[in-house]
């Protein structure tokens, strides 16, 4: 019993690319996958300043109100603890 060989002339070449072979390359690939990979970094850059945008607006409008009921930012209430806790007590020895 010998295998039986099939060979078929189209799916020759197309077998080759599966099997890890040389693939026909587009002359323009390159320069798609660099726009593309410019327009993906164009869009994160935007993304990154949209979002820095609201997080300002936001901060302005947490700190209308602490200003508006007199509240401290958590930063600085620790800090004044810690100020405190440093600050030698009268009477101790």
């Amino acid at each position: 019993d010998q295998p039986v060989v099939l060979c078929c002339t189209g799916a020759t070449k197309d077998m080759g690319k599966m099997l890890g072979g040389e693939e026909e390359k587009d002359p323009d690939a390159q320069k798609k996958e660099e726009e593309r990979q410019e327009a993906l970094r164009q869009q994160e850059e935007e993304r990154k300043a949209k979002h820095a945008r609201m997080e300002a607006e936001r901060e302005k409008v947490r700190q209308q109100i602490r200003d508006k009921y007199g509240l401290k930012k958590k930063e600085e209430k620790e800090a004044e603890e810690k100020a405190a806790l440093e600050q030698p007590c009268e009477g101790s020895l």
